[in-house]
């Protein structure tokens, strides 16, 4: 009878062995796509930046002059941002922006955008906006939680095709230079009054709990997962040289 009993005490702790282990197994794989899942956002928007800027400098004769292009400390774009309008206008979207450093582009970080107008105006569309910051000073911006351009951030339309490149005029003080793409037409736009702030949300699920802004762009002191390096790469490919520091 003692046998027996032993038998089932063993085989019952076999069994609760067997389902803690089972239930370890399960969580694992939850808390794996839980983190899937909080890369995907991210993700996306990274992609889609990246096609956007692509889609963009594929027409040489109407893009981003390469000179200009080479110069910029940092590019920010805002693929698709959604702009509506019935007397107020308002402005919103989403973006990923990236800073050249002695390895190539830096990991990304992920802004909100938002702004509004007013007068005589109705209706709506899906915009492209593409931002050069020109000099560290214009860096500088992208390393605050929130900025407003045209406000503590000067903004000025950029230059657009290969001709534009031998104009002097964005070289002088300009700290960002803004461009937008709307119903296929692109040009440099004088985006002012818009505000571009962190968004925390995805930095963290990115990044993890006290990442900053600098610590990405400037200190290099997180890694960013393959997923959401899709600007990264494309700003690559099309400028590897060493910006020009402006002060």
């Amino acid at each position: 009878m003692r046998i027996q009993l032993v038998k089932n005490i063993t085989l019952a702790l076999c069994l609760t062995l067997i389902t803690s282990v089972a239930a370890l197994a399960q969580d694992a794989d939850k808390m794996h796509d839980h983190s899937s899942g909080q890369l995907k956002g991210p993700a996306e928007k990274s992609a889609k930046a990246a096609e956007a800027f692509g889609e963009i400098m594929g027409a040489p004769d109407k893009a981003i002059p390469q000179e200009v292009l080479d110069s910029a400390e940092c590019i920010a774009v805002f693929p698709g941002a959604k702009k509506g309008a019935f007397i107020v206008g308002v402005q919103k979207g989403n973006g990923v922006a990236t800073c050249r450093t002695g390895n190539g582009w830096s990991a990304p970080v992920f802004l909100d955008m938002e702004g509004g107008s007013f007068g005589p105006q109705i209706g709506g569309q899906s915009t492209d906006y593409v931002l050069l910051f020109m000099n560290r000073k214009g860096a500088d911006h992208l390393l605050k939680n929130k900025f407003e351009l045209g406000g503590e951030a000067s903004v000025a339309a950029g230059p657009v095709g290969r001709s534009a490149a031998a104009s002097t005029d964005w070289k002088l003080n300009a700290e960002i230079l803004s461009y937008s793409r709307s119903k296929g037409l692109f040009a440099g736009v004088a985006l002012k009054g818009v505000k571009i702030s962190v968004d925390d949300s995805d930095m963290r699920h990115v990044y993890g709990d006290g990442v900053s802004a600098q610590g990405v762009l400037r200190d290099n002191k997180f890694e960013a997962p393959a997923e959401v390096r899709a600007l990264s790469n494309a700003l690559g490919r099309y400028s590897a040289a060493q910006a020009t520091t402006q002060q």
